[in-house]
């Protein structure tokens, strides 16, 4: 189903505009407690970032040491590396071009990103794990927003436009065919498979979907609290979003419905927006509207 040019105009409006003019943000790091496929709690938030800036769209390495995000400092958005371990903080790119939204592929030798081109073209790249080889992976499909990986080669896109559509692009060959329309920013990798997830407008409100890659057949799996949150998966299948200052689970036995698994809000923090699960489940980075100290 197709929404509403109002509903349009927002959906285009929220994506294409500047990160740097957006709410400052921080990320922090919660350790997750699991007990049989269901979040029970979540750990003291941890600290990432801490600047009166843009610190935003976390993903973890594949081997849970680290999290890539994206930081603007000057007006230029690159990619930084945070180490778990030792708490320091490492620039990836420093390139004339702007690149968003850092994302692991395969064991991690590399990883995808929206560049920004100097044009202002919006298209997937990878870069080496150590900022450096660029390559263009998709030479025709433009202007790509975000994006998940299925497996290896299928990467899943928001691709801008009225409506915003999801994409489903394979790198080894060049090609993309559109999915669905009307989209949310919010896509995910299903664990156990290589389904995806991903927001959309149906009727008079949001739903989280899944798309089997293979079959390309969509299933609903959950109505959202609100327009366009974001969501996450534990690789045991529990279902995350954060709304508000709240990070709920969907539980889907019985009737259903959205368990509140923590309030940022007792640890001080603002509304919640990003989420990322670490690939081992130990740990969720939640991005967050700054908050200011008070004086």
């Amino acid at each position: 189903m197709r929404p509403t040019p109002t509903i349009l105009s927002l959906v285009i409006l929220l994506a294409a505009a500047p990160a740097a003019a957006q709410t400052p943000t921080d990320i922090y790091l919660l350790e997750i407690a699991e007990r049989d496929g269901r979040v029970i709690a979540l750990g003291a938030p941890a600290r990432v970032t801490d600047r009166a800036g843009y610190d935003n769209q976390p993903a973890f390495t594949p081997d849970n040491a680290a999290v890539l995000y994206t930081s603007i400092r000057d007006g230029q958005a690159d990619t930084y590396r945070f180490d778990i371990r030792s708490g320091a903080t490492t620039r990836i790119t420093s390139t004339p071009e702007s690149e968003y939204s850092p994302t692991p592929m395969g064991a991690g030798e590399r990883f995808s990103v929206v560049r920004v081109e100097r044009d202002s073209t919006q298209r997937l790249w990878s870069f080496a794990a150590d900022g450096g080889d660029p390559r263009l992976l998709l030479r025709d499909v433009a202007p790509v927003g975000y994006h998940a990986w299925a497996d290896e080669t299928r990467v899943g896109l928001f691709v801008l436009g009225e409506p915003p559509t999801l994409r489903l692009a394979d790198v080894s060959i060049g090609r993309a065919r559109i999915l669905a329309w009307g989209i949310g920013r919010s896509i995910q990798a299903v664990p156990g498979g290589t389904s995806l997830s991903f927001t959309q407008r149906i009727g008079d409100g949001w739903w989280i979907r899944e798309v089997n890659v293979a079959a390309r057949q969509i299933r609903p799996v959950a109505p959202m609290m609100g327009p366009d949150e974001y969501h996450a998966w534990t690789p045991s299948g529990s279902l995350l979003a954060a709304h508000g200052t709240g990070i709920y689970q969907w539980e889907s036995g019985g009737v259903g419905g959205w368990r509140l698994v923590a309030d940022l809000a007792e640890s001080g923090l603002g509304p919640a927006s990003r989420l990322a699960v670490s690939p081992d489940g130990r740990r969720v980075a939640v991005v967050c509207d700054r908050v200011e100290p008070t004086p």
